[in-house]
């Protein structure tokens, strides 16, 4: 089984990559395989709710993904379909997600929905000071909706630091990040070869009458 681990950063070794790195080893050690992929510090577009993912109407060989594929959106997307769980990492800016990671998390949701969708995920966010647990929630929502079991840890999702490499200081921080992966290969292992629960049909509405 594999966990892909995207780091939102646009600093490639920064401090998100530290923890990444730290729940990587700590899902290795308990018999996964783990991709770490960065989002790189180029340009990623916002969905633009054009609908024509959905559609079936984005590729004439009928392959799914958004439209537009000029960034790493489908790159990523095709990835998703051979990952079993999910790690997003992000650093906080102004108390929110790097909005590039927001951006791809978007359109990677809901034109790849289908291969995210059930398998369990986690979010991490790294801070000089404050800001964390509000990127973090931001970073999970879009994780319920998909019914994605989500992974916690002893502590939320969360390491210190602000100069490249500062995050591996947090004694703590990287203590929660190992107890993150733990918890991860705990609930992977629990889920092998288990049939996913009877859902209802979605029944979406809004207020207006």
């Amino acid at each position: 089984m594999k966990v892909l681990l995207i780091n939102g950063s646009p600093r490639k070794d920064g401090n998100t990559h530290v923890a990444l790195n730290e729940v990587a080893r700590s899902l290795q050690s308990d018999g996964f395989e783990t991709e770490i992929v960065w989002i790189g510090h180029q340009p990623v577009r916002g969905c633009v709710g054009c609908g024509t993912c959905k559609s079936g109407k984005a590729y004439p060989d009928g392959h799914k993904g958004c439209v537009f594929n000029d960034d790493i959106c489908n790159e990523i997307g095709a990835k998703c379909a051979e990952a079993d769980a999910f790690v997003f990492g992000s650093p906080v800016y102004y108390g929110q997600p790097n909005g590039t990671l927001l951006c791809l998390m978007q359109r990677l949701f809901y034109s790849h929905g289908d291969d995210l969708r059930n398998k369990p995920a986690a979010a991490l966010t790294i801070c000089r000071r404050g800001g964390a647990t509000a990127a973090l929630q931001s970073l999970m929502m879009p994780m319920q909706i998909m019914h994605m079991p989500i992974i916690t840890s002893q502590y939320w999702n969360i390491a210190y630091g602000r100069e490249a490499g500062q995050a591996a200081l947090d004694t703590e921080g990287m203590q929660t990040m190992r107890a993150l992966g733990h918890n991860m290969a705990r609930v992977l292992k629990g889920l092998v070869n288990k049939p996913l629960p009877e859902r209802e049909p979605a029944q979406p509405m809004h207020f207006i009458r």
